[in-house]
């Protein structure tokens, strides 16, 4: 039997070659016999570095750069032989994983940091960009990674405005950088929603971020003024468009301040890591996500890996699984196995991941 295991990271828990080594472990206890591939994978946001540096040959960069609450640290990107490509993943800069759960507040977070990353890819003669989005700790709109890039947001006043979530209502004027960025920014995008609304960055993603009913609404509020002022200024429209919601209003800022393209990050992915002929010889597919739940659909890694089976039975694990069955079979999985058998503390369940993998992935049913 040949079993292709390719998973996404699960978030504060285990990077995707993480989850994909825990599994193989698994499997290879109870199907001793079973040719055993492991294809670590991302949608396009944390992890993507991780996962396209051999297939890209990226050499790596690390920069000290602010993280979402301004603090320093040290942040990695990727740069072509040639320096005329970079992937930037704005997690690691900007990502949820570096602010604790007392610690997140989307008023307070910023995508400065990637913005930093950015600029010094640009410095070092980067003419193209692929940013990662995604596992975001923001709802600034994409402000803080344009003022690292040199654009200017003023108050009605004319004096500058904190580039975070809390004082997108505040900005008045946007004033443009005086040079070029770069000629071509590809974003990665793993859903699909708008930027503001009931279905936009703040409603649907802030919750995680550490926002109540109270900042949601407020975040929105700003979220909807940015996108009218731009309108208004720049004369870009692009609030609706599916992704602009994605990081925190990251993909909307991208598109205004960087002119890029939205690409579905796990259509990027697979072309990349060669997954179509590996999914053709296996018998069975084993991937997972730290949760299965209806966002899965929509543009995320496993409704995308699902749609490039090849008939391939797809099997997932996943940390929390709040998908319906109905919901589970619309993705085109085969089933889908919560690893955590019984509710516990959040940090309990997280510092047990690989072994519950390892475990679930051991008495896992392939037929």
């Amino acid at each position: 039997m040949n079993i292709l295991v390719a998973c996404d990271s699960f978030k504060d828990a285990l990077s995707a070659e993480g989850v994909c080594l825990a599994v193989a472990a698994g499997l290879a206890r109870s199907h001793p016999e079973a040719s055993i591939t492991c294809m670590p994978l991302s949608d396009g946001g944390e992890g993507v570095l991780d996962v396209l540096r051999a297939p890209l040959d990226l050499s790596p960069v690390t920069i000290d750069v602010m993280d979402p609450l301004s603090r320093i640290i040290p942040a990695q990107y990727g740069l072509s032989g040639d320096s005329k490509v970079a992937l930037v993943e704005m997690a690691a800069a900007s990502g949820l994983q570096l602010v604790t759960l007392e610690e997140r507040d989307p008023r307070k977070t910023s995508t400065y940091g990637t913005g930093q990353m950015l600029a010094d890819a640009l410095a070092r003669g980067a003419r193209r960009a692929v940013l990662g989005i995604g596992g975001s700790a923001t709802n600034d709109a994409g402000l803080g990674m344009a003022a690292a890039l040199g654009w200017r947001f003023k108050d009605a006043r004319g004096d500058a405005v904190p580039p975070d979530g809390g004082h997108l209502a505040q900005v008045a004027r946007i004033v443009a950088p005086p040079g070029p960025l770069f000629e071509q920014v590809d974003v990665l995008c793993d859903v699909t929603n708008p930027l503001y609304g009931p279905n936009g960055a703040a409603w649907i993603y802030g919750r995680q971020k550490g926002g109540d009913d109270a900042t949601l609404a407020q975040l929105d509020d700003g979220l909807t003024h940015i996108a009218a002022l731009v309108k208004r200024q720049l004369g870009r429209d692009v609030a609706d468009m599916p992704g602009a919601g994605a990081a925190g209003g990251l993909g909307f800022g991208a598109m205004v301040f960087l002119g890029a393209r939205l690409r579905r990050g796990i259509e990027v992915v697979l072309d990349l890591v060669g997954f179509d002929a590996a999914a053709r010889k296996a018998d069975v597919i084993i991937t997972g996500e730290g949760h299965l739940d209806g966002q899965s659909a929509q543009g995320k890694l496993i409704q995308g890996l699902c749609g490039r089976s090849h008939g391939t039975p797809v099997i997932a694990l996943c940390g929390k699984l709040s998908a319906t069955p109905q919901q589970i079979r619309e993705m085109g999985l085969k089933g889908a196995t919560c690893i955590n058998s019984e509710e516990r503390p959040l940090a309990q369940m997280l510092a047990a991941t690989r072994e519950n993998l390892e475990r679930t992935a051991e008495r896992l049913s392939l037929t």
